[in-house]
């Protein structure tokens, strides 16, 4: 399959624990920062390069009640360097003991390709903001559909510019939720969405998508790249279309309703300096409140 990409590393490294894990991210961070307040980990974790990095480098995800660390480019080293020294997790509470290490490392992760690739959202796509909510509620479902591509191929577009990939092929998206219906969050402030979608990117497994991505939300996986994780994934991704390749081609025409990856909404974080944007946007990454009880 032939790629229009750079050589981005990633890295996926999932803990296997003597009991399942029903903490969050935010929660598994705070034992990180406890444990290894010296370790290169901590800045990716704690809110010191959010300004650096608009894409998080370092994501903490819970899935089936396992732990995974997923690095991308600046955060690879820091979770090898933090992987093999985890044998204790200690919440306080309840300590879970790491029996297994097993760690994924990608060289070529990310970039767009002449094929389709499937992808299931294995947490919901938080889709819609406060802003395009309201606009999403008053389409007809053929012009839901529409948006929620656009934002999708945005979303996928952003990741790719973040860590410096140089993007000339248009992105393309192909939309299979479960409903058009949004599931509203934040005292209705949100929308999201669970499904599947093929695009002509490839992501590494396990990176979040839309907002809401240290909190967990929008986690992808495919069968594409699922490597030694396919025995373990297969119960996380048990409701994917048994009819749905892993590649496929892209459908005739598919630039009409591709987008131009540089047609993406500037991030906010650009458009304010940092002293303005730690007023107006609390930091969720702060020691402080990885020591409040969720």
């Amino acid at each position: 399959m032939s790629k229009d990409q750079s050589y981005i590393k990633s890295v996926v490294v999932r803990l296997s624990t003597d009991k399942p894990v029903r903490k969050t991210s935010y929660q598994v961070k705070g034992v990180l920062m406890k444990e290894f307040s010296d370790n290169p980990i901590i800045p990716f974790i704690n809110g010191s390069y959010r300004n650096n990095y608009l894409y998080p480098r370092v994501q903490v995800k819970i899935l089936n009640e396992q732990i995974y660390l997923i690095g991308i480019k600046e955060g690879v080293e820091p979770i090898e360097s933090i992987a093999e020294k985890l044998d204790i997790m200690n919440f306080g509470n309840i300590t879970f003991k790491v029996e297994d290490v097993v760690t994924e490392v990608s060289d070529d992760g990310l970039g767009s390709t002449d094929k389709t690739i499937q992808y299931k959202f294995l947490t919901p796509w938080i889709a819609l903001n406060q802003i395009n909510l309201k606009r999403y509620k008053a389409l007809t479902d053929k012009d839901r559909l529409i948006l929620l591509r656009r934002l999708l191929s945005q979303n996928i577009a952003f990741v790719g510019k973040e860590v410096g990939l140089a993007l000339e092929e248009r992105i393309f998206v192909d939309l299979n939720l479960e409903s058009l219906q949004a599931n509203l969050m934040d005292e209705g402030k949100m929308g999201c969405f669970n499904g599947e979608f093929r695009t002509n990117f490839i992501l590494p497994n396990f990176i979040g998508l839309g907002n809401g991505i240290t909190k967990g939300y929008g986690v992808l996986f495919s069968q594409f790249n699922s490597a030694d994780f396919s025995s373990e994934e297969t119960e996380l991704t048990n409701s994917q279309s048994d009819n749905q390749e892993a590649v496929g081609e892209l459908p005739e025409g598919w630039e009409d309703e591709a987008i131009d990856p540089n047609d993406i909404p500037r991030s906010k974080r650009l458009k304010n300096t940092e002293k303005e944007q730690e007023a107006n946007d609390p930091n969720f990454n702060t020691a402080k409140y990885h020591s409040k009880t969720h």
